[in-house]
Formats: C-alpha cells, structure tokens, sequence
C-alpha cells in the first residue's frame, strides 16, 4: 500500500489487551485512520497477509509468538513502517525490537496524540525526496523510484533506513551529529533517543556494506557521529 502522508493512514494495530486495543482503536480513527485490529501475533500477519497496511502499530509482549518474531517475518517480505509498543521502554527490549526491523517505538501507556504523531512522522518518513540518482563507488540510490542497488544487486531497505542513506549521501563527506540525524530522519530533534541512530546505521550497515566492520559507505567519526564516504 502507498503510506497517505498527512491524511488517512490503514493502521493495523496488534494488541492483546482487549482494553488497550479498543481504547487505541477509538482514539486512532478520532484522529481520521482506518484501523485494523488484532490480537495475537498470528491473527496479525494474517490480516497483513490479506489486506495489509500503510503502518503497523505492534505490542511486543504478545501471547504466543512475540512481536518481536512477528516483525522479523514482516520484514522478511515487507519494508511497511513498524512502530513498537514496549511496556517498560528498557534496553533490552528497544533495542531487540529495532533490531528485528522496527522503525520506532513508544513505551506504553502511550497517549493517542503521541502515537498518532508518530504514525504521521514514518509516513512521511517512507516518502523520501526525488532529486535524481546518486552512486557511490558499487552503491546506486535512485531517489525517485526509492530502490538501492549494490554491484547491481537490488537491496531492500526499511523507510527509515532509506530516509537515513538519503539524508547522509546528499552531502558525501560531511559528519551528522546523531542529534542532527535524529531530527532530520527520525523526527524526534534533541530529546530523542540516540540508540535509535546506532540501530539504523548498524541496520543499514549489514544490507549495503561489503563488510559491515570496516564500511565504506556508513562511516563512524568518533566522538562526532556519521559520515557518507567516500569522500
């Protein structure tokens, strides 16, 4: 499905609380979405299966197959845009969940507004900016079509994960702050969460580079941040 950036967006939400999903649910179509609910990991793909969506909004305690297995099958066919829903925002459990392809994610309880802003902001996210094709060395980025090919292989990356290759190769050579990259790609300006950087660039790292310990393209500068290379 093509995400509707500012209007109408299909969310299917999977949650097991039988009152956090309804409660979600009134509160997201408020806010003008079409919602698809579920309450398991299983009834999730699924209705991903059969109908899918713009954006998922997925709990990652679930009974049975966790959230965190259900956005590793998600991403095994699909780059839609995960948001997570953790109940204790811990380490362990953020960065498991970007790990395993989410795009973001909120610690529950999370306020309708807060959540409704962040489906907006990976909508947009998923967009882009067309202003031509850029190759680097094997790596090609056509930012009209959003595909990125290395060595003519064709390479499938997340919204967020393409947003951040965008943002770094449009000035090859210049150090982002991960404060910048959060702002510009992620949205979330200085009080976000820098852990969301590191996951997104290692993400990113292991699906374009050759060796993702020693890249080429996605290159760290201590004590500063990222840079695009070669320079």
């Amino acid at each position: 499905m093509s995400p509707t950036i500012g209007g109408v967006a299909t969310v299917l939400l999977i949650e097991d609380d039988a009152l956090v999903r309804r409660g979600l649910q009134l509160a997201l179509k408020r806010h003008g979405h079409r919602i698809e609910a579920a309450e398991d990991g299983e009834d999730g793909l699924a209705r991903f299966g059969i109908g899918g969506a713009d954006v998922i909004v997925l709990d990652l305690m679930l009974p049975g197959m966790d959230g965190f297995e259900v956005c590793r099958r998600i991403r095994e066919s699909s780059q839609v845009p995960i948001i997570v829903l953790t109940a204790r925002g811990d380490d362990f459990d953020v960065i498991t969940g970007l790990e395993a392809g989410a795009d973001d994610y909120v610690v529950k309880p999370v306020r309708p507004t807060v959540l409704d802003a962040r489906i907006r902001a990976v909508l947009r996210r998923a967009v882009g900016d067309p202003d031509g094709v850029r190759t680097h060395r094997g790596l090609r980025i056509d930012t009209e079509a959003l595909a990125v090919s290395v060595d003519g292989r064709e390479v499938g990356l997340t919204p967020t994960e393409l947003r951040l290759l965008l943002a770094l190769s449009r000035a090859p050579g210049r150090v982002f702050s991960r404060e910048q990259l959060l702002e510009e790609v992620w949205e979330q300006g200085y009080l976000g969460d820098s852990r969301l950087v590191d996951n997104g660039v290692m993400r990113l790292r292991a699906k374009i580079e050759t060796d993702p310990a020693r890249p080429e393209y996605v290159q760290t500068v201590r004590g500063f941040g990222y840079r695009f290379g070669p320079v």
